[in-house]
C-alpha cells in the first residue's frame, strides 16, 4: 500500500470553497493494523447534494478491527478509508444543499440509508467505515446531505465523536426495543463502549443497571459514575444466581448482552420471565450452544439490535443534551498515533472509548492511553 495511489470517487475532485488542495487519509485493504497507510490525496468537492466536513475526531470500535484485520466480510477488496465513528464541521456544501451551512456541525449515521423506522434489506447497505463504503479517517470526508445529523450541543468533539455508533446501539437497545421504564433492572454484561453507554442511558431513565466485569478497578469506575449494583464474573460462582439474589429472586426486566455466544445462557437465566433481552456482542464468537428450552420458560423476547437509525441518532443527541450525559472516553490520541489507538482496543483493556483527533483542529490534544474518565 506505502506509495500506492488512492482514487477512489469520493475524494477524486478537489474542493475549490478555501479548503486545502490536498488532505491526509488512512487506507486500509484489510492487511493488519502495520499496513494502515497515511495518504495525501486531493480535498474532494461536494457534489449537488453532499455537504465536505472537516472531521475533528473519530472514535474506534471493536468493527474497525475487523475491517482493518481483513476478517471474513469485513474484509475490503480496494483500499478503503476506515473507521465509522466520526464528528466535524461542514466546511462547503453543494448547489442543491438545503439542510445544512459551512460552521454545522455533523456525524454520518453508520447505516446511511436507514433514515427511519425498521431496519430492511434496501436499507442495510453501505455501513460507514468499509468494507464497501468509505469511513471518517480522514481530514475531510464527503456526506449527503440526508446522511449527515447534528451532533448533541452539550458535548465537544472528542465525546461527540462517540455517538454514531456505540452510542445509538446503546439507545436502540434500551430506549427503542426494550423501553426501559423508571424502576425497572437492566443487566449490562461488560464495560465496552455500549455497555458503558447503555448503563448511561439506563440511569437517565430512571432504571437500576446490573454491570458486570472481570476488573475490580473498573467496577469501582462504575460506581464513580453512578451504577451502585456490579459484579465481578471472575470471582462468582454463578452470575445468574447474583442477579436473581439482588432482583429478590424475580430477575431483571432487560439484558444487554454484549458478550454473544454461550453468555446468552447466562442471560437467559437471570431475565425474569417475560423479559427481553438485546442482543448486540460477537465478542465471544458468532456461534453459541444455547439451551432453547429457556425461551420456552422464561416466555422471553430476544432482539438483535444493529446499530440504529438516523432518527435514532438525532433522538440520541437530544437525550444527550436533556439529561446532561457524559460518554466515557478512556483516552484520547492523534492522528499520527492511530496504529497505537488500534492495538489499544485490540489489547482491551480499556474502559471507554478510545478516541483519535485530526490534526490542526481544536480538539488535537492526547492523553495517556491508560483508562481515564470524565
Amino acid at each position: 500500500m506505502p506509495g500506492q495511489a488512492f482514487t477512489p470517487a469520493d475524494v477524486a475532485a478537489p474542493a475549490t470553497t478555501g479548503t486545502p488542495e490536498t488532505m491526509t487519509a488512512w487506507t486500509t485493504r484489510g492487511d493488519g493494523i502495520d499496513a494502515l497507510t497515511a495518504v495525501r490525496v486531493p480535498v474532494p468537492a461536494p457534489g449537488p447534494t453532499e455537504v465536505l466536513v472537516k472531521i475533528s475526531a473519530v472514535s474506534l470500535n471493536y468493527r474497525d478491527l475487523l475491517v482493518v484485520g481483513g476478517v471474513d466480510h469485513w474484509s475490503p477488496t480496494r483500499d478503503v478509508v476506515p473507521v465509522s465513528d466520526g464528528v466535524g464541521a461542514v466546511a462547503a456544501i453543494g448547489s442543491e444543499v438545503t439542510r445544512w451551512r459551512p460552521g454545522d456541525r455533523v456525524s454520518a449515521g453508520f447505516l446511511p440509508r436507514w433514515r427511519s423506522g425498521p431496519l430492511a434489506e434496501e436499507t442495510y447497505v453501505s455501513p460507514v467505515g468499509g468494507p464497501v463504503n468509505r469511513g471518517m479517517l480522514a481530514e475531510y470526508v464527503l456526506v449527503e446531505q440526508d446522511e449527515a445529523v447534528r451532533t448533541a450541543h452539550s458535548l465537544d468533539d472528542v465525546h461527540a465523536a462517540t455517538l454514531p455508533v456505540a452510542g445509538v446501539t446503546a439507545w436502540h437497545a434500551v430506549g427503542r426495543r426494550s423501553r426501559v421504564r423508571p424502576g425497572e433492572t437492566v443487566l449490562v454484561h461488560g464495560t465496552g463502549g455500549v455497555a458503558l453507554f447503555a448503563a448511561q442511558v439506563t440511569l437517565a431513565l430512571g432504571a437500576t443497571p446490573i454491570v458486570t466485569s472481570s476488573s475490580d478497578e473498573k467496577l469501582d469506575r462504575l460506581r464513580a459514575l453512578g451504577v451502585d449494583r456490579t459484579i465481578n464474573y471472575r470471582r462468582t460462582a454463578d452470575l445468574a444466581a447474583e442477579v436473581l439474589r439482588m432482583t429478590g429472586g424475580e430477575g431483571v426486566d432487560h439484558v444487554v448482552e454484549t458478550v454473544g455466544g454461550d453468555n446468552l445462557n447466562r442471560s437467559l437465566e437471570a431475565v425474569k420471565v417475560g423479559g427481553s433481552i438485546s442482543f448486540i456482542g460477537l465478542i465471544a464468537g458468532r456461534a453459541a450452544n444455547i439451551d432453547v428450552y429457556r425461551f420456552v420458560t422464561r416466555n422471553v423476547t430476544v432482539h438483535g439490535i444493529e446499530t440504529g437509525s438516523l432518527e435514532m441518532l438525532e433522538e440520541l443527541a437530544a437525550f444527550v443534551d436533556e439529561h446532561g450525559i457524559t460518554p466515557v472516553i478512556d483516552s484520547v490520541l492523534p492522528a499520527e498515533r492511530v496504529h497505537e489507538a488500534l492495538r489499544h482496543l485490540e489489547g482491551g483493556r480499556h474502559f471507554g472509548k478510545i478516541v483519535v483527533t485530526m490534526p490542526g483542529t481544536s480538539s488535537d490534544t492526547s492523553r495517556s492511553t491508560e483508562a481515564t474518565t470524565p
